[in-house]
């Protein structure tokens, strides 16, 4: 999608009808330094090839990268790694041009932070090796995490990306008929992504957390 989704609503009071239109958030591409100039300190937005868009944080979708948060932070205190995990930081891929990715959550070594250019003056990452995994809580701009970002997830070499669909909203190529709630872990395997999808009770399996005891409908939030 080129436009972002806004209402405006009339009110009917003679003659008038209710109508709804789209407007873009920006008239005008924007390059990744006039991003940051405008929404840098708002990580509700992330920029791809010019396009603004709008991450669309409603409560269960945090709720989804919280639970997601909260579950690899155990993870990694078992196995005591050197990694921590950052909710929407900013990811400026250096041969991408006018585009700059907000994951909802990333899991990041802290021992190649040092090779990051920016990191030391602002918190950008532009290595896709600073990253071990990736998640992506599916919204309405769901075409970005099926196909945009999979594709440049995969050439920054980010060994693991998990497209978090927990409203079933992805395209029915993406996630079958009858659409419905989809985990799917993309594991690298010589630079390309293998996909593996779980719903329901079967257990995911996560290559970068091998000991993750977790069922699809738990990482989905759909088990309550």
């Amino acid at each position: 999608m080129s436009l972002q989704e806004a209402i405006i609503v009339l009110t009917d009071y003679s003659h008038l009808m209710t109508i709804a239109t789209s407007i873009p958030l920006q008239r005008r591409p924007l390059g990744v330094d006039e991003f940051l100039a405008r929404y840098g300190d708002d990580n509700r937005y992330e920029l791809i090839d010019g396009e603004v868009f709008d991450l669309e944080p409603t409560g269960p979708h945090e709720q989804v990268a919280g639970f997601i948060t909260k579950k690899a932070c155990v993870q990694i205190d078992l196995t005591d790694l050197p990694w921590v995990i950052l909710q929407r930081p900013l990811l400026r891929p250096p041969n991408i041009g006018m585009t700059a990715f907000r994951p909802d959550v990333a899991v990041i070594d802290e021992t190649a932070l040092n090779a990051e250019p920016l990191w030391q003056e602002q918190s950008i990452l532009t290595q896709g090796s600073s990253i071990k995994l990736v998640a992506e809580v599916v919204s309405s701009n769901w075409q970005n995490d099926y196909s945009r970002k999979l594709e440049d997830y995969e050439t920054l070499g980010i060994p693991e990306y998990w497209i978090v669909d927990y409203a079933g909203l992805g395209g029915t190529r993406h996630i079958g008929i009858p659409k419905r709630p989809t985990l799917s872990i993309c594991k690298l395997v010589e630079n390309r992504y293998q996909i593996q999808q779980f719903r329901d009770d079967e257990l995911i399996v996560s290559p970068t957390f091998p000991s993750l005891n977790l069922t699809a409908s738990q990482v989905l939030r759909t088990e309550r």
